[in-house]
């Protein structure tokens, strides 16, 4: 098995597609394949500023962390670096991921229409500028919804669904978003339901394992709804280094399970992304010039 990378610079001050932009028809359509695209969201869509909280040792104070530096920091927490002294708390309602998780209302939150957080950092983020909340894969993002190409967004936040659904219903109208994407499935991996769903009874597997277990049920529910095609392609795009990791040895499975489909793994990272297509054979394909928005579609 071997992968075919591709690699391109761009800023993440993205430009959206034109409305007025015709609609592209999937490049295998008239083979009978469709293109599915698979997203991570935070960081690889939109830049959230929802923190993660750490805890002292010796006193239980918090510290509010982004995202972005808990990906750099998270393997040292509690043994070295800045954040040697702390802790990350798993309790779902007090703990260092409360925030990506969420929370029963009482009938005050309801009559206020209170929102869970992840809509409410949507809403915060959507009022900057554009280059501020929009990370690497939101051009893709865009190109998928505005396509109706069947779309999957495996993310490591702990929500319902139908929040994930709010928080993008929000980009819509504020005219981000063109409409709702076509939504093949939401795998908001840390959700209890979502990991008993995936086989995580005991709810100890990684988020790694899990966004691998959600890619390959994602796979098997395009091949349930649309049929099956050897023309279809599948491509997942993440920030995570050790996300991508994992994501990229489902993929290796997923193409010898069925050969003839094509399968891509796009690592996102701050202002670049690698593009890698998994082979089964060793055979160089011609690579081709394109722009970035042509590279990052699958």
């Amino acid at each position: 098995m071997v992968i075919k990378r591709k690699k391109r610079e761009d800023s993440r001050a993205q430009l959206e597609f034109s409305f007025g932009r015709p609609k592209e028809k999937d490049r295998n359509a008239h083979l009978g394949g469709k293109s599915f695209y698979f997203f991570d969201f935070d960081d690889n869509v939109v830049y959230l500023s929802t923190p993660i909280v750490l805890f002292h040792k010796k006193t239980n104070k918090e510290v509010f962390v982004g995202s972005g530096e808990f990906a750099q920091e998270n393997k040292r927490i509690g043994k070295s670096g800045p954040y040697a002294d702390y802790y990350l708390n798993f309790d779902d309602l007090t703990g260092s991921f409360r925030y990506f998780r969420d929370h029963s209302f009482g009938l005050l939150d309801k009559i206020v229409r209170k929102k869970q957080t992840f809509v409410q950092d949507v809403a915060k983020a959507i009022q900057n500028a554009e280059y501020d909340w929009k990370a690497p894969s939101w051009n893709c993002f865009y190109h998928a919804t505005f396509n109706n190409r069947p779309t999957s967004v495996i993310t490591a936040r702990g929500h319902d669904s139908d929040t994930i659904k709010e928080g993008v219903k929000l980009m819509v109208k504020e005219g981000h978003l063109p409409h709702e994407p076509n939504f093949l499935s939401i795998y908001p991996v840390s959700n209890p339901e979502v990991r008993v769903a995936l086989g995580d009874k005991e709810l100890t597997s990684s988020i790694a394992e899990l966004k691998r277990g959600a890619i390959r049920e994602s796979v098997e529910e395009a091949i349930r709804i649309y049929g099956y095609s050897p023309h279809h392609r599948f491509g997942m795009s993440d920030d995570d280094p050790h996300n991508v990791e994992l994501i990229t040895e489902e993929m290796k499975t997923l193409k010898r399970k069925y050969p003839e489909m094509s399968f891509f793994v796009i690592h996102t990272h701050q202002d670049h992304f690698v593009k890698e297509e998994v082979l089964q054979h060793k055979l160089k394909r011609k690579k081709k010039s394109q722009n970035f928005e042509q590279v990052a579609l699958i």
